[in-house]
C-alpha cells in the first residue's frame, strides 16, 4: 500500500490542476458503469483516451514526488543492466539508468509499485532512486536494450548530443595535487554541470540554488522571480559538483569552512554569459549559489522597461540634467541596477565621462569606466568615489548607498556640477528622502541635491498563450479598492509557461520628481506623512496604481500584484 506521507495529492485533483483532464472527463473515467473490474483512474483515463500517457506519468511524479523525464539512451549506462536479470526488467517495466556508488537510479512507469523497488534494493544491494518517465520511453529502452546489443553507453554521455561542446569554460584552472579536483574533472559531474548551466540560460534563468539537505541534492533555479526545482541528483555527488563549480571559479577547493565568492565565464552559442559564484557552508553542507549575468539579456533601453510614456519622458529629462542626484529604490531583485544601466547607456556618449562603483561590476559596458569597490581589499564606496572625483568625470553611477560616508560624498558631487545616479533600498520613492536624513545627511543638503527618485518592482507577465479574462474577484476589490475600468486576466498555465501561466517579468514604477516646493518641505526636516501629501498633491502615480493600470490592460494579475505590492 502506498505511503500517504510521500503524496501531494490525488491524481484526479492534480490532473486538473494542471489542466490535462476537464471536469466532466474524471467524472467520466471515475463512473463505475466506465471503469472495469480493479482498472485504477489513471488506467480508465488513458483507456478512454482522456489523457496522455506523458501527462498522467508527470502527474504520478508529482503524486509521489518524485522527478519526471523523458528518459532516452543517452542518459542510461549499459554497463548497469547487468545487475538485473532481463526478466525483470521486461515483466516490471522498469530501466536501470546509472550507478554512483551505492545508489542505483531506475526509471520506472509505474511509481505506485513499491514492491518492486524493494526488490531492486535486494538484487543489487544498492540504495534506490526512482525517476517517472513515460511508457513510451521505457518501451524503446528496453527494446534497444535486450533486444539490439548495441555497444555500451555510459552516463559520461547523458547530457546529449544537443549540448556536446557548446557551454565552454573559457578561463579555467585546476588543481591536480587534490583528489578532489580529479574527481570534478571527471566527464560525467563535467557534463552534468554543464547541463545545468545550458538549461538556466535557456529558461532565462537569473540564479541556480545546489542545495543539501539530508538524503537529497535540490538543484533549482530561479526564472521570472521564483525558484523551480530542476533535478535531483543523487547526494552522493554534492562533494564533486561543488568542487567542479570551484575549479571553474578558481576557488580553494579544500576549504569548506568559510564562505567563498569568485566568478567565471562561459560561452553558449557564441555568447559570453558571466556566472557569479557563492559558497555558503550549512549544517547540511556547502550551498552553491550561481548567478547568471546574461550580457545579451541587458541589451535594453530605457522605453522597453514598462515606464509609462508621461513618467518616461520626466525620467529621461532627469538624467540628461548636468547636475543633482537620481535615485532608484527598491527592494533586492527589483530590477534597479538594470534601470541604471539603462539610464547610462541612453545618456553614454563620446564627449561624456561616465564612472560607476559597484560592487560587484555585473555587467562590462563599453565606454564607462567600471570600478569594482572591495571593502575588505581597502577599496569601499566612499573611497572609490573619492578617488573618481579626481578623474574630471561628468556622470557617477554608485551601485548602493548604503552609509553616512558614501551619501555625503555622493551629495557633495552632485553639488558640484556632476549628476550622480545611485541605488537604495527603500519601499518607496517618498522614503527615500527619510532613509537619507537617517543616515544624518542634513535636509537642506538633500533639498538642494535630490532631483527625483524612481521606486520600482518586478512583476511577472501573464502568458499570452494561456490567459484567459476573469472579473475581478471580490476579494481583490476588498483589498485594493476600486479598480480602473478595463479587462482583467488570470494565467491557466500552459505549456509555453511551464503550468505557471506567466512568462517574463514587467516593472511597475512611481516617479518623484522633486520640484521647487517639495525641495523647500525637504529643508524643513519633514515627517514621512507630509512628504507623502505633498507628493501626492504633485501628482504622484505610486506603485499599486501603476500596478493596477497594467493589470487592467491585461499585462499582468491582481494576485501578482497582491504578491509583490502589499498595502
Amino acid at each position: 500500500m502506498a505511503d500517504l506521507s510521500t503524496m501531494t495529492g490525488k491524481l484526479g485533483d492534480i490532473l486538473l490542476s494542471q489542466g490535462r483532464v476537464t471536469r466532466e472527463g474524471l467524472q467520466r473515467a471515475s463512473s463505475q458503469d466506465v471503469r472495469l473490474p480493479g482498472e485504477r483512474l489513471g488506467d480508465a483515463l488513458l483507456r478512454l483516451n482522456l489523457v496522455t500517457d506523458e501527462h498522467l506519468r508527470e502527474a504520478l511524479a508529482i503524486q509521489y514526488r518524485l522527478p519526471f523525464l523523458l528518459v532516452n539512451r543517452r542518459l542510461v549506462d549499459r554497463a548497469v543492466f547487468g545487475l538485473l536479470p532481463h526478466t525483470f526488467l521486461a515483466r516490471h517495466r522498469v530501466v536501470p539508468m546509472f550507478r554512483i556508488e551505492d545508489e542505483i537510479t531506475v526509471a520506472v512507469e509505474d511509481p505506485t509499485n513499491l514492491w518492486m523497488g524493494d526488490e531492486i534494493e535486494r538484487l543489487t544491494g544498492c540504495a534506490v532512486l526512482k525517476v517517472v518517465t513515460s511508457a513510451a520511453c521505457i518501451r524503446s529502452l528496453l527494446d534497444d536494450v535486450l533486444d539490439d546489443g548495441r555497444e555500451s553507453f555510459d552516463i559520461d554521455e547523458f547530457v546529449g548530443e544537443a549540448i556536446e561542446g557548446d557551454v565552454q569554460v573559457i578561463e579555467e584552472q585546476v588543481d591536480d595535487m587534490l583528489n578532489l579536483a580529479e574527481i570534478a574533472g571527471m566527464s560525467p559531474i563535467v557534463r552534468l554541470v554543464n547541463y545545468v548551466l545550458f538549461k538556466a540560460i535557456g529558461d532565462r534563468a537569473s540564479d541556480i540554488h545546489i542545495e543539501p539537505d539530508d538524503h537529497v541534492l535540490r538543484i533549482r533555479h530561479r526564472v521570472d522571480g521564483e525558484l523551480r526545482e530542476l533535478m535531483r541528483p543523487p547526494a552522493s555527488m554534492h562533494p564533486a559538483i561543488v568542487s567542479r563549480l570551484k575549479v571553474m571559479a578558481d576557488l580553494d577547493i579544500s576549504e569548506r569552512r568559510q564562505p567563498q565568492d569568485g566568478r567565471f565565464r562561459v560561452r553558449l552559442e557564441n555568447r559570453a554569459v558571466d556566472v557569479r559564484v557563492s559558497t555558503l557552508p550549512t549544517v547540511q553542507g556547502e550551498k552553491v549559489v550561481l548567478r547568471i549575468l546574461d550580457r545579451t539579456a541587458l541589451r535594453i533601453n530605457l522605453g522597453s522597461l514598462g515606464i509609462g510614456n508621461q513618467r518616461l519622458q520626466a525620467l529621461r529629462d532627469l538624467i540628461h540634467r548636468p547636475d543633482g542626484i537620481l535615485l532608484v529604490a527598491g527592494p533586492t531583485g527589483s530590477g534597479k541596477t538594470t534601470t541604471l544601466y539603462a539610464a547610462i547607456e541612453e545618456i553614454n556618449a563620446p564627449g561624456k565621462n561616465i564612472c560607476t562603483v559597484e560592487n560587484p561590476v555585473e555587467y562590462n559596458l563599453r565606454g564607462i569606466n567600471q570600478v569594482q569597490a572591495n571593502q575588505k581589499g581597502g577599496l569601499g564606496f566612499a573611497d572609490a568615489l573619492r578617488s573618481l572625483l579626481r578623474q574630471d568625470p561628468d556622470v557617477l553611477m554608485v551601485g548602493e548607498i548604503r552609509d553616512k560616508e558614501t551619501a555625503t560624498i555622493a551629495v557633495q558631487a552632485s553639488l558640484t556640477g556632476h549628476l550622480v545616479m545611485a541605488t537604495l533600498h527603500t519601499n518607496d520613492a517618498v522614503s527615500a528622502v527619510t532613509r537619507l536624513i537617517n543616515m544624518g545627511i542634513e535636509p537642506y543638503l538633500i533639498g538642494a541635491a535630490l532631483r527625483g527618485v524612481l521606486s520600482q518592482r518586478l512583476v511577472r507577465c501573464l502568458c499570452p498563450s494561456c490567459r484567459e479574462p476573469i472579473d475581478p474577484p471580490s476579494s481583490a476589490v476588498r483589498h485594493f479598492g476600486s479598480l480602473p475600468d478595463g479587462q482583467y486576466y488570470t494565467g491557466r498555465g500552459c505549456d509555453s509557461c511551464r503550468g505557471t501561466g506567466y512568462v517574463g517579468r514587467i516593472g511597475i514604477y512611481e516617479l518623484l520628481v522633486v520640484s521647487d516646493d517639495f525641495s523647500d518641505l525637504i529643508s524643513r526636516s519633514p515627517s514621512l506623512g507630509e512628504l507623502r501629501r505633498a507628493a501626492q498633491k504633485d501628482g504622484l502615480m505610486t506603485l499599486l496604481s501603476d500596478g493596477l493600470r497594467k493589470a487592467s490592460e491585461g499585462i499582468t494579475s491582481l494576485d501578482e500584484l497582491l504578491r509583490v505590492v502589499w498595502t
